[in-house]
């Protein structure tokens, strides 16, 4: 069967193009993959259009708004995810209108349908001493809990992505003087964030244990699992969960918390942004908008308290007993 022009685009698009000329991640390519599959399951079970027989023509701005409401009401995807469904179409006809310029006034209608507004999230974070709870509760006597209090430690102090934690080489972590971790995030850009005095000894401490500073080991993985291979974002939420009661504490949690206590302590956005790896400050910026803390301090040592104390007690009040006695 000869190929439609939408398959040999999409394969163009997901080969060659996401990777080599835009460069992006993994999970992003991976979930602009997921955003594909469920458009053909669409196709097929809504529309009775078989996936090798989709072709470009089928698509116009109905058709992707249809598929839309089809996430939300029959999949029960979220605001947010059907935005992220979105973004993946509006780069692949992004990506058509240039290869396929007979489809461009299409493209430029579909390109034109906007994300859908919602309520921004709550930021979740922990406190400074439930952090502290949290990484005192492996066992150091053991092992797997020395690898998991050093895991925790470094996922807190960098505010690291949990994939950016599971794609640490040894060769990243650099122990001497300015003491710094490199991580590598979303479109495979680097960036170096220091790492302080507490988790500099715990890091020295597991790679010699686990003798991962010897030659020829640069390139090992620095959080491995029993196989030896680095581990998967599931099996760092794993470790994360045998450590805390509390149900809904992810990784990602950690990373809030860590950027929250730097914004609480004073430190400049735009160095937490530099930390956190975001693009732009207004990412940065849902920190400040958020830390309730910081507001209450600062209304306590600027605004004048001008309520009273304290009510008087109604039980002396006799007028009022007089009047409830004789109801």
């Amino acid at each position: 069967m000869k190929p439609t022009d939408f398959s040999k685009n999409l394969r163009s698009f997901f080969a060659n193009y996401l990777p080599n000329v835009r460069n992006l991640s993994g999970n992003t390519i991976s979930s602009y993959r997921d955003a594909f599959r469920l458009l053909l399951i669409y196709c097929q079970d809504i529309r009775k259009i078989k996936p090798e027989k989709l072709c470009l023509e089928h698509f116009d701005e109905d058709f992707i708004i249809s598929f839309l409401e089809w996430l939300q009401t029959n999949r029960g995807c979220s605001i947010s995810t059907r935005n992220q469904r979105l973004v993946a179409i509006h780069a692949f006809f992004r990506y058509v209108q240039v290869q396929e310029p007979v489809y461009l006034h299409l493209s430029q209608h579909i390109l034109q349908i906007p994300c859908m507004k919602h309520s921004p999230s709550i930021v979740k974070h922990l406190t400074p001493e439930q952090v502290k709870e949290l990484l005192a509760t492996p066992n150091s006597k053991t092992e797997s809990g020395r690898r998991d209090i050093t895991l925790l430690s470094v996922l807190y102090d960098t505010g690291a992505r949990v994939q950016e934690l599971c794609d640490l080489r040894v060769r990243d972590v650099r122990l001497d003087k300015p003491a710094m971790i490199t991580l590598t995030g979303k479109g495979r850009k680097t960036r170096s964030v220091p790492i302080l005095g507490n988790t500099i000894g715990l890091l020295k401490q597991y790679l010699m244990e686990k003798q991962l500073s010897q030659n020829g080991k640069q390139d090992n993985p620095l959080f491995f699992n029993q196989q030896f291979t680095k581990l998967t974002r599931s099996g760092v939420s794993y470790i994360l969960q045998k450590y805390t009661s509390k149900k809904g504490i992810t990784p990602h949690i950690l990373r809030h918390s860590k950027a929250m206590h730097l914004y609480q302590a004073g430190v400049n956005l735009i160095y937490i942004r530099d930390i956190l790896g975001h693009v732009d400050i207004a990412t940065t910026d849902i920190y400040a908008r958020q830390d309730i803390e910081s507001k209450r301090r600062a209304l306590e040592d600027t605004y004048p308290d001008l309520t009273p104390t304290a009510l008087p007690d109604w039980n002396c009040d006799d007028n009022l007993l007089n009047f409830l006695n004789n109801l």
